[in-house]
C-alpha cells in the first residue's frame, strides 16, 4: 500500500482501499489530507478498473476525529475556517458521486467532519467499539460537511434532528439499530469484512452496480442542492456569530455555553 499525506491507497483487483493515516494526530482530516483524498476521488472518477472503495482509518482509536474542534479551530482565522469547509464539502460531494460503490469501514471514533465523510459513503460497517458524533450544536454551531442534508436520508428526520441537535455519541450497536450501519464486527474482523463485501459486490456486473447507484443520486439531486446552497449560506452567517465564539471560549474555559441565538 503506498502513502502520501497520511494517506494510504491500496488497490486489491477491482477493490480500492484507502486508509486515513495520521495515527499521531487521531488520523485528523488535515487540509493536506482533504486535497489528497481529492485527488484520489478524481482520479477514481474515471477509473473503470475499479468497482469498490474501503474507506477506513488507522488503528483501533479512531476513524477520525474530523477537520475542526474547538482546540483546532483556535489555530485558523474565520476565512480559513471556511475555505476547510469549502474543501471538505468538494471532497464529500465527489466521493458520493464516485461511479463506484464506497464503503467507510468505522474502525473507532468518527466525530465531526469524519461523520460527515462517513455518510457521503453508501455503506458504512463498525467496529464494535466504534462511536458516531456530530458534536458541532455543543459548540454553537452545525455540521457545515453535508450531515443535516445526508444524515435524514439514512436514518430519518427526527433522529437526524435529535442526534445533531444534541451532538451525543451513538455506538456501534445503536448505529446498527437506526440503520446507520449495516453490519457490527469485531474489531479484527472489520477490514477483511468490508474487502469482503467489496469483493462480493465487485464480482456483479459493474454495469449494474454503477447503474443502481446513478439512478439513486440523480433522484436524490435536486433537493440536496438546495440543501447545500442554504447550508453554505448559513455556514456563512454563523462563522461571525456570537454564539459560535461563546462555544469556542466555553469550551477553552471549561464551563458551559451561555448562547443568546446571535
Amino acid at each position: 500500500m503506498s502513502s502520501s499525506e497520511g494517506v494510504g491507497f491500496g488497490r486489491d483487483g477491482s477493490v480500492v482501499t484507502i486508509t486515513l493515516a495520521r495515527p499521531a494526530d487521531q488520523n485528523r482530516l488535515t487540509r493536506d489530507v482533504l486535497v489528497t483524498l481529492q485527488g484520489i476521488a478524481d482520479r477514481l472518477s474515471g477509473d473503470g478498473e475499479s468497482h469498490v472503495v474501503v474507506i477506513t482509518g488507522s488503528g483501533t482509536e479512531f476513524f477520525s476525529m474530523g477537520i475542526l474542534n474547538p482546540a483546532v479551530r483556535a489555530t485558523y482565522s474565520k476565512e480559513q475556517i471556511l475555505e476547510l469547509v469549502r474543501i471538505a464539502n468538494r471532497l464529500y460531494d465527489a466521493i458520493e458521486a464516485l461511479p463506484q460503490i464506497v464503503i467507510a469501514a468505522l474502525n473507532g471514533v468518527a466525530r465531526a467532519g469524519a461523520a460527515e465523510l462517513a455518510l457521503a459513503c453508501d455503506i458504512r460497517l463498525a467496529a464494535g467499539h466504534a462511536t458516531f458524533a456530530l458534536p458541532e450544536a455543543r459548540w454553537g454551531g452545525f455540521p457545515g460537511a453535508g450531515g443535516p442534508v445526508r444524515l435524514p436520508a439514512i436514518v430519518g428526520r427526527g433522529r437526524a434532528l435529535e442526534l445533531i441537535c444534541t451532538g451525543r455519541e451513538v455506538d456501534a450497536l445503536e448505529m446498527e439499530r437506526i440503520g446507520l450501519v449495516s453490519g457490527v464486527y469485531p474489531a479484527e474482523r472489520l477490514l477483511p469484512e468490508a474487502q469482503a463485501l467489496a469483493a462480493r459486490i465487485g464480482a456483479s456486473g459493474p454495469l449494474a452496480t454503477r447503474g443502481a447507484k446513478r439512478i439513486m443520486n440523480v433522484r436524490n439531486a435536486a433537493g440536496f442542492a438546495a440543501a447545500r446552497a442554504l447550508s453554505d449560506a448559513l455556514r456563512h452567517e454563523l462563522e461571525w456569530s456570537r454564539d459560535v465564539d461563546e462555544g469556542m471560549a466555553a469550551h477553552r474555559e471549561g464551563r458551559a455555553p451561555r448562547f443568546t441565538g446571535r
